[in-house]
């Protein structure tokens, strides 16, 4: 055998044996890092304090409000009351209509409820409209996230006490007269908040002096 080709054949050994215990310990890196990330943002299942299915669904409220905060982050009052036209709503009527959404549907499947116990604090922002356009103004990003945020630890604290089978209760008329159970009143308060940080987005991209491509 010529030398040449014995010290080919002795690196390819060599570096075939490295690459195998990378190979090796690849798995346990993989692993190493799944544990670093297991209750990170990014994660849907289930999450402690919840039931399977309930923090199943609480992770993926968690996911949609995140999205919805990272889109309005920093946004001065004047931005966040900017009509595009007059038969639009504002960035910051969108953020108090969540608000408004999550807390019609803590009354409809907390406690069976069809209409607001507190209409003065949310048909307005629920409805939107002329009404909305009037008087949701003049206030900064702090005042919608904080309305978010209560809201929000309301749900989650009522959460906590329900269980899988609460949530795949049946509501025999809701969604077009059919039945709905709670877990897709749930996720339509999920997908309601995908909806309108679509608009949020678009809004924002059309600001005055706004670069764009925010569709």
């Amino acid at each position: 055998m010529k030398p040449e080709a014995t010290t080919n054949r002795r690196g390819f050994i060599k570096t075939t044996a490295t690459l195998a215990t990378g190979l090796t310990a690849l798995p346990a890196i993989m692993m190493a890092a799944d544990r670093a990330v297991e209750d990170g943002i990014h994660i849907i299942g289930p999450k402690e304090g919840f039931s399977p299915q309930v923090g199943t669904l609480v992770s993926m409220m968690n996911w949609m409000r995140e999205t919805v905060l990272r889109s309005v982050k920093g946004m001065k009052m004047e931005e966040l009351d900017y009509l595009h036209d007059p038969k639009s709503n504002t960035i910051g009527a969108m953020l108090l209509h969540l608000a408004a959404t999550e807390a019609y549907y803590q009354g409809n499947t907390f406690e069976g409820l069809r209409e607001f116990k507190d209409k003065a604090k949310w048909s307005v922002p629920m409805s939107l409209g002329d009404e909305g356009r009037k008087i949701i103004k003049g206030h900064d990003l702090a005042y919608y996230v904080d309305i978010l945020r209560e809201t929000r630890e309301k749900t989650l604290a009522e959460l906590r006490r329900r269980d899988d089978k609460w949530l795949m209760t049946v509501d025999p008329k809701f969604f077009g007269g059919q039945p709905t159970n709670n877990y897709c009143k749930w996720f339509h308060v999920v997908e309601h908040e995908s909806n309108h940080n679509g608009q949020i987005k678009w809004i924002k991209g059309r600001l005055p002096g706004a670069a764009g491509g925010g569709d």
